[in-house]
């Protein structure tokens, strides 16, 4: 019977005025999600090919290689940087380190090697971060300030662009630099402030002292004013000089070996230093101006500049000046030839 057949057997299909019609797009949307669900989350990889463009990428390659070069360089001088920090803070009177052998035989019966390489680990923590920044906002600047229709910066951007380099590099890592002048002399014989090499504390410790203690954001700062006012002429003449001496010693391709970078190197930093000494000596003053047992006080950075010249001779400003002399070819030899070598591996 047609009725009872008709029961017997429903359709396995529910009536198609239960579903509603689907637009293409939902219609397309729905199989997507299908076939998306059907298979395996892949996880998106870049490949080595991204990586070597990211890496090549201009500002990219200076930030690494600015990075690897100030590591390399401080490394290279740990011994002679110390020292002319320690020379540096020795205020008036005082004689415990005196001329560069005395001062390397006194660090090392006192301390052996670690005395050499006191510092040296944060050290290396604050310039990795300092030339990095240095190096890549210099490549910022430089194309900002360029001129239309020039590849090429003249001495005046130059400079410009290197002290702006330079201050931007200098208030990014400023709280590191005063943090490591203070472990580089904690265990010196300066004054009553020797401390036993076992008894000296790290780098968190100073850190928390000073902030706790000397006057919190503000005390990891003290200093900052003289030391931009030195950075700004320094990191501009240093730019200024190898850029030009690289001009120089270039041949008509533009190329320079390894030998002429070590030269322009040396030269410019020479230049740069040795001008600009006196700012240098202030600094590390100003972030020891705290500590009581060093024989110096100062309210301002004119203060400072008429008591020294007042209770140590105008040479009291250049203290140090042959141990930065000793460091500065090789110290910033090195860092101009690791930066051009990395740089142009990332980018060739």
């Amino acid at each position: 019977m047609s009725l009872s057949s008709s029961s017997a057997a429903p359709s396995a299909d529910p009536p198609a005025a239960a579903v509603p019609a689907e637009s293409p797009a939902a219609a397309a949307s729905a199989s997507a999600s299908r076939q998306i669900a059907s298979e395996p989350l892949i996880a998106v990889v870049p490949t080595p090919s991204a990586f070597r463009e990211y890496f090549a990428r201009p500002t990219v390659a200076a930030f690494v290689a600015g990075g690897v070069a100030g590591a390399v360089s401080r490394s290279v001088v740990s011994p002679l940087e110390r020292m002319k920090i320690i020379m540096q803070v020795q205020g008036p009177g005082a004689s415990s380190y005196q001329g560069v052998f005395g001062t390397l035989r006194k660090m090392w019966k006192e301390e052996g090697w670690r005395g050499y390489m006191r510092g040296n680990g944060i050290n290396c923590v604050r310039i990795v971060p300092y030339s990095a920044v240095q190096y890549s906002s210099y490549t910022i600047y430089k194309e900002y300030i360029m001129e239309e229709g020039k590849t090429e910066l003249d001495t005046p951007r130059r400079l410009l662009a290197g002290a702006l380099a330079g201050i931007t590099s200098v208030v990014a890592t400023y709280p590191l630099d005063i943090v490591r002048t203070r472990l580089s002399i904690q265990t010196a014989s300066l004054g009553n402030l020797h401390v036993r090499p076992a008894d000296a504390p790290g780098m968190w410790s100073t850190t928390k002292h000073l902030y706790h203690t000397e006057g919190g954001l503000l005390a990891l700062y003290r200093g900052i004013i003289p030391t931009i006012i030195g950075v700004a002429p320094y990191v501009g003449l240093n730019f200024a000089v190898y850029e030009s001496m690289r001009e120089m010693v270039a041949d008509d391709d533009g190329n320079i070996g390894a030998g002429g970078k070590l030269f322009c190197g040396a030269v410019s930093g020479a230049v740069a230093q040795t001008l600009t000494y006196p700012f240098d000596v202030l600094r590390r003053r100003f972030q020891v101006n705290t500590m009581k047992d060093l024989g110096f006080q100062y309210n301002s950075v004119y203060d400072a500049i008429v008591s020294i010249t007042k209770k140590e001779g105008p040479f009291g400003l250049y203290k140090g000046l042959s141990a930065n002399l000793l460091k500065v070819a090789p110290s910033m030899a090195s860092s101009w030839l690791s930066y051009e070598l990395v740089k142009d591996f990332l980018q060739r």
